[in-house]
């Protein structure tokens, strides 16, 4: 299994992730298309050549699905019961189709479940960048996860 457990996350850590992804115009249409947003800023180039920014933005629900998206196979893939919701998401510069995303995430902190001794909640808070390292998108996710079984060893 990628993904780790509970007891493999530890206050403060950081996660460089590997994975980075170059966003294209036909991820960014598409996405606006089957998520029903018909926002001119993403989807007609001549409309956004008009606006201050000179060409179409990426949708930011794709960019924060993206953000997380690349955080799973290095933390939670496999190991995750539910994530239970997303805060203080934030979108401080805009993401431009042709812009590739790294990504980092912090485990800000750690608890274990009350009610389910086979599982515990951790916080990450993720954060994105284009490819001059500037912050494009930042959230703190909060998921449910799976405790290491009983005679399992340790894998982070």
């Amino acid at each position: 299994m990628a993904g780790l457990y509970f007891e493999d996350f530890v206050e403060g850590r950081v996660f460089a992730h590997a994975i980075t992804r170059t966003i294209t115009e036909s991820d960014n249409m598409m996405f606006s298309c089957l998520t029903m947003n018909p926002q001119p800023l993403h989807i007609d180039r001549h409309f956004a050549a008009k606006t201050e920014f000179g060409q179409p933005l990426v949708n930011s629900l794709f960019t924060l699905g993206v953000m997380i998206g690349i955080t799973v196979a290095d933390t939670t893939l496999g190991t995750t019961i539910a994530n239970l919701g997303m805060s203080d998401v934030r979108f401080p510069k805009p993401v431009f189709q042709g812009d590739s995303i790294r990504v980092e995430t912090t485990v800000v902190s750690t608890r274990a479940s009350r009610s389910r001794p086979d599982a515990g909640l951790v916080e990450f808070e993720h954060r994105a960048f284009n490819q001059d390292g500037v912050e494009v998108a930042v959230c703190r996710r909060q998921a449910f996860m799976r405790r290491r079984p009983t005679g399992e060893s340790h894998a982070g």
